[in-house]
């Protein structure tokens, strides 16, 4: 496989950091690996697994680096361009990982200086682990990599990425900024607001011990609790700077889930019936899709074996 960039600069060593690194490296697409993160534990874990240097500072780790992916949280991103501006190497390309694009556009785009990249992007990619040391090579292998490009955004420069991207496993997608908040506010956002309120409905019920919701867990509860597992920081971050998108989709929610409460209140059994079939044929496009499985559980194993969903970022 052709080095596709000489030196990439991973800005936060988590989940995603560590997944690019391990497939960037798997397939022989980068010349070296650097990275930077907060805490001397994480950069002890990256330099151990999958960087060739870590530094104390982001500014020291985008030196000479042509691609630079900031793996930080949302809320962090303005930040860390701050810090970096100065210090990114010419004809550079910077990129994201967050799951929300008009935030992070606003934040980071201010910084960028005239002659280096940025093209935006998003990995639907993820499970409920995070850490330096949960990454594996085949996380991205058939996922969504969503890139949404600036107007007059270079088109080699767009493409090279698009190529890394693809190399490692993921479809790559090109999407206007406001659409695709939208969509993942149906797609990803939204559901994790609805797993947390549910996993907080359980722990409020006192009616209903922690024993017993752990115990009598069947597969809606588990799952809504792997959804909930995903990391705080992060989710705080998304719902406050997506939450037009949010708050629309759940004011659709509560219209259809109004709808749903009559339907039960009135024994209009064929009401839910249709609901539910139609419902479900959405579940087996994703199945024939090739995003999801349909074992039991969900295919979703151990980070060391295999992927999950969108629990990411």
């Amino acid at each position: 496989m052709t080095v596709v960039y000489n030196r990439v600069a991973l800005i936060g060593l988590g989940l995603i950091a560590s997944s690019m690194a391990h497939a960037m490296r798997q397939a022989g697409l980068v010349g070296s690996i650097v990275g930077h993160a907060k805490s001397a534990e994480t950069r002890a874990a990256a330099l151990e697994l999958f960087c060739d240097e870590v530094f104390e500072t982001a500014a020291e780790a985008v030196k000479g680096a042509d691609l630079v992916v900031l793996c930080v949280p949302v809320g962090a991103m303005g930040t860390i361009a701050a810090e970096i501006s100065a210090h990114l190497a010419l004809g550079a390309t910077v990129t994201d990982v967050g799951s929300v694009k008009r935030a992070v556009v606003d934040a980071v785009q201010p910084y960028i200086p005239e002659g280096v990249h940025f093209i935006p992007g998003h990995p639907l990619a993820g499970t409920e682990y995070s850490g330096p040391r949960s990454g594996f090579a085949t996380l991205f292998k058939n996922r969504w990599w969503l890139l949404t490009p600036l107007e007059g955004a270079d088109e080699a420069a767009t493409q090279r990425l698009r190529g890394l991207l693809e190399a490692i496993g993921a479809n790559v997608d090109v999407m206007d900024i406001e659409h695709h908040d939208l969509v993942l506010a149906v797609v990803s956002h939204t559901p994790h607001l609805i797993a947390y309120t549910m996993v907080g409905v359980a722990d409020h019920m006192r009616r209903v011990s922690e024993q017993e919701v752990i115990k009598y867990s069947a597969s809606g509860f588990r799952d809504f609790t792997r959804i909930a597992a995903s990391d705080p920081t992060m989710w705080r971050d998304v719902f406050l700077t997506n939450k037009d998108a949010v708050l629309d989709i759940l004011g659709r929610f509560a219209e259809e889930l109004f709808v749903l409460q009559r339907a039960i209140r009135m024994g209009d059994g064929e009401h839910l019936h249709a609901y539910f079939t139609r419902t479900r044929a959405i579940r087996r496009g994703i199945i024939e899709a090739g995003q999801d499985t349909s074992a039991p559980d969900f295919g979703r194993t151990a980070p060391a074996a295999g992927g999950g969903g969108e629990g990411k970022e």
